[in-house]
């Protein structure tokens, strides 16, 4: 395959670079512990998942 022949521009790479950002995870409060979690993932505190005990919790 061919190379390029022109240079792309510094705004042109820029451009394309923009929406490399990082984004903080989506944490949502357990409705059975209240404790921070991530949205379709069983609770790791209480070890419940839409309303069901998964899990069962381990005592440190």
């Amino acid at each position: 395959m061919p190379n390029p022949t022109h240079r792309h521009t510094r705004s042109r790479r820029d451009k394309r670079r923009a929406n490399w950002k990082i984004e903080a995870p989506n944490i949502i409060l357990c409705p059975e512990c209240q404790e921070p979690r991530l949205p379709h993932h069983i609770c790791p505190n209480c070890g419940s998942y839409r309303g069901k005990k998964i899990l069962e919790a381990v005592e440190k």
